[in-house]
């Protein structure tokens, strides 16, 4: 089966990078870094522009485009690495009051018990009697986040018992995943153009054209696999295309950092923010062992004989 982007879908990528670059560029995302808070504006600007709305029907005020399209956007936040509770504002589009228009900031308790952006929440989903939602909670442990643009909490299960991950929030993480990964790809292969050493760009020797291409590689498998199951909807695609995005993500930013070399260590290269993101992604549910698991109890009894 091939999967071609209509031509809708396409001018569709391109307006949100547009918008993404327009309005959270690289100055933007360094600040952001220096003083980590949530823009506002940027996020009533987001909602504007039907990002929240998007599988809103339009008779609810809505885009009424499909997930295959949520995808394609989500796809373009993670290469820009815009910051905030993306997804748990999307997923709560229609059914909380303000989210679609940006106007009401969304985070979600995750089946692992993460909460990610709690104090900068106008509403947390995800929580029953018992168990803190609001800002400031006494249980809402925070934690040290290793990415500067993802402030975590931890909250305790009830019973000790943590709900199944929501499908869809599973698979627009790994569109976020996949975004972050292309961009690591760019950049890996910007610098291998541009860097020389010994009179000629690095991106002549073997050593990292190897490393540029298994990065391209890794990306366009993940690719496939978001779009595919983005189609599908199947919880056995969406824990495999996770999987590959994941992966995709953090060994792309890790090899894309071998090809910065040494500057590529550095708090001034952005690379090391790729890499944190891609790490903070992987920790919410329905990706590691969660997806290996779901995706072992697919497998076909005798499957290997």
């Amino acid at each position: 089966m091939r999967f071609q982007l209509t031509e809708d879908q396409r001018a569709l990528k391109a307006g949100v990078r547009e918008l993404l670059e327009r309005r959270f560029g690289r100055d933007a995302l360094r600040a952001a870094v220096e003083r980590p808070e949530l823009d506002r504006a940027l996020w009533r600007e987001l909602g504007a522009a039907g990002f929240f709305a998007l599988r809103l029907p339009e008779a609810d005020g809505g885009v009424g485009l499909g997930l295959p399209e949520a995808v394609l956007a989500f796809e373009e936040a993670g290469r820009a690495l815009l910051p905030g509770p993306l997804v748990a504002t999307h997923l709560a589009a229609g059914g909380v009051s303000g989210a679609a228009e940006g106007e009401t900031v969304v985070t979600a308790v995750d089946s692992g018990g993460l909460v990610e952006w709690l104090t900068a929440a106008d509403v947390v989903r995800g929580v029953g009697p018992g168990v803190p939602g609001a800002p400031g909670a006494p249980d809402a442990v925070p934690l040290r986040s290793v990415d500067p643009l993802t402030p975590l909490h931890q909250v305790p299960a009830r019973d000790g018992v943590s709900p199944a991950p929501d499908p869809l929030a599973v698979l627009l993480t790994a569109a976020e995943q996949l975004g972050t990964a292309t961009r690591a790809c760019e950049l890996a292969v910007q610098h291998a153009r541009t860097r020389e050493q010994f009179g000629q760009p690095v991106g002549a020797f073997q050593a990292v054209k190897h490393l540029c291409a298994e990065l391209l590689v890794r990306v366009e498998v993940a690719r496939a696999a978001v779009y595919a199951a983005a189609v599908t909807v199947e919880p056995a695609d969406i824990a495999a295309a996770r999987l590959l995005a994941d992966e995709a993500a953090v060994r792309g930013a890790r090899d894309c950092l071998q090809v910065h070399g040494g500057m590529g260590f550095t708090w001034e290269a952005d690379v090391h923010l790729l890499l944190k993101r891609a790490w903070v992604r992987t920790r919410r549910a329905g990706g590691g062992t969660e997806g290996e698991e779901l995706l072992a109890a697919e497998l076909p009894a005798g499957t290997g004989r």
